[in-house]
């Protein structure tokens, strides 16, 4: 499951309410994880306008689980949390996750005034907290899923290629996203032109190639994630959009 939310993360997001005028608050987003026609679990994605610290700020909340024979086989129950500014830089960050026998639970504060943030491990109590520099722009998995998101139009032209440095769980990662193209999908609410995006990840952690993601976004104001597709070690593994609520604008969905 955590390998969703990479994906998911991957996609497209920032906020910064001024600027980010084609997510509502109050968005929901609902993805099955899905092996071929055997469901493995599922994701949703929520938002909220609230304030961290006194400060106009957007709530990111992420959730993915295991459900039916998967759930027995190997039970995940991940949470991922992350709060932004108005200037589009995260501000706490939370990684808290079950995996089978595999647990943990990392909180990120970044300050952006000094590029800087400070990891907390909350499982291992005794471990002190730990200051790591960053970039000044970077994101985290769910900041970065609204940062491509509330990019103008002309940033996601077919050819284009976007980059950013994301903090992943303890770690920084610079990757790019690459348009390559626009295609018609077909979905449980029926037909809908969506931008075809590539991902270069990092060959032999997570994925078999370096480029063994492939994404559907809509192609419109809303760019809501319809379809993730990744090569994994274990074989192909989709994430298809299951629901929606509370999005911007409306879904252009045709039967």
């Amino acid at each position: 499951m955590k390998n969703i939310f990479i994906l998911i993360g991957f996609l497209i997001f920032n906020s910064g309410f001024a600027q980010f005028d084609n997510i509502n608050a109050g968005e929901v987003l609902n993805y099955r994880i899905h092996y071929g026609f055997i469901t493995a679990g599922n994701a949703s994605l929520a938002t909220t306008k609230t304030s961290y610290k006194g400060q106009p700020a957007f709530y990111v909340k992420g959730t993915g689980k295991t459900s039916g024979a998967a759930k027995a086989f190997f039970k995940v129950e991940d949470v991922y949390e992350s709060y932004i500014n108005e200037n589009k830089e995260p501000l706490f960050y939370v990684r808290n996750v079950a995996e089978g026998s595999y647990r943990q639970h990392l909180q990120s504060t970044f300050n952006p005034a000094n590029n800087t943030l400070v990891l907390v491990d909350k499982k291992h109590t005794d471990r002190p907290a730990k200051t790591v520099k960053v970039p000044n722009d970077v994101q985290d998995m769910m900041s970065c899923f609204y940062y491509l998101r509330s990019l103008p139009s002309e940033n996601l032209r077919i050819g284009s290629i976007v980059r950013m440095n994301v903090w992943v769980d303890d770690e920084l990662f610079p990757f790019q996203l690459k348009v390559v193209g626009t295609e018609n999908l077909s979905t449980k609410f029926g037909k809908i032109n969506c931008l075809k995006i590539i991902p270069s990840v990092i060959s032999g952690r997570v994925f078999k190639e370096k480029e063994g993601v492939t994404m559907w976004v809509s192609n419109d104001q809303n760019r809501v994630p319809i379809l993730i597709k990744a090569e994994l070690a274990v074989g192909s593994l989709k994430a298809s959009i299951d629901g929606y609520s509370n999005v911007k604008y409306p879904l252009n969905f045709s039967k």
